[in-house]
């Protein structure tokens, strides 16, 4: 299967050209790491690819990514993976790791193999614009989480850590999530770094926690607390915040913003 793009033209620019001119706005030229999982926002390049720009610039590519996302159409069931196919972008086309995906589904238990809630969905393809610029030869893992229990999402995360270990070449997850919606711009810090803080202490459960007791709008904080949790599981020790930002500094509305954050593990 080819899964078309579904936002290209609206996220982000419909066009090689414009695509690849678009991206090497966000990205620096600094020094890379090995990481072994990240927090990276998928609104649109022009309000958060500043910040994702950033985390790629970071890391130091691996074989295959694993990218955990939202689901934000509500189509499909709860947990969503795809074991194979090629997403399309307008830089060139990104194959899904079959070999790692099929592992992860396996260990999993409790993810399904569907495309339903991948048609429509763009926090999953927001971040491909970033891979297929620096290599397009790099593959990946979907999945795509609606809802989940916290002994799911530490389920998941130890089952794609268990798959990692299976493979002969790196692996990065990335876990794809905005913070806090149309709130303020102090009050979107004050909400998002309560879950910053928990991000940073590598304590998914107290990600997961604060999310629902303080009613933060984080719309991947499920992938985030998969994510942790499969790093815990290999050997990750420290997170670093690479940076914040929202939605006002770029359209100078603080308002009502949309936070953001780039964050590595390793």
């Amino acid at each position: 299967m080819i899964r078309e793009p579904a936002v290209a033209g609206q996220f982000y620019r419909g066009t090689e050209e414009g695509l690849r001119q678009e991206v090497s706005l966000y990205v620096e030229d600094l020094p890379r790491e090995p990481v072994i999982g990240a927090v990276c926002p998928h609104a649109g390049l022009m309000y958060s690819g500043h910040v994702a720009g950033l985390v790629y610039s970071k890391i130091e590519f691996p074989g295959s990514f694993i990218i955990l996302g939202p689901n934000h159409t509500g189509l499909g069931p709860p947990i969503s993976i795809m074991t194979e196919g090629t997403w399309d972008t307008p830089l060139g086309g990104i194959e899904i790791d079959s070999f790692l995906a099929e592992r992860i589904y396996r260990h999993a238990g409790i993810a399904e193999k569907d495309q339903r809630a991948h048609l429509f969905e763009h926090s999953i393809e927001v971040q491909l614009p970033f891979i297929a610029y620096f290599n397009k030869r790099a593959r990946f893992v979907p999945i795509s989480i609606m809802q989940a229990s916290i002994e799911e999402c530490r389920k998941l995360g130890e089952a794609i850590a268990s798959s990692v270990r299976e493979t002969d070449y790196r692996v990065t997850i990335i876990a794809s999530s905005d913070m806090s919606h149309y709130l303020s711009a102090q009050e979107a810090r004050r909400l998002d770094f309560l879950a910053i803080d928990r991000i940073l202490e590598l304590d998914p459960e107290g990600l997961y926690n604060s999310v629902i007791t303080n009613r933060i709008s984080m719309c991947g904080y499920l992938p985030v607390t998969t994510m942790l949790f499969a790093s815990i599981t290999l050997g990750a020790k420290k997170a670093e915040l690479l940076k914040y930002a929202n939605s006002g500094d770029i359209n100078g509305d603080y308002s009502q913003v949309v936070g953001y954050a780039g964050i590595i593990v390793k």
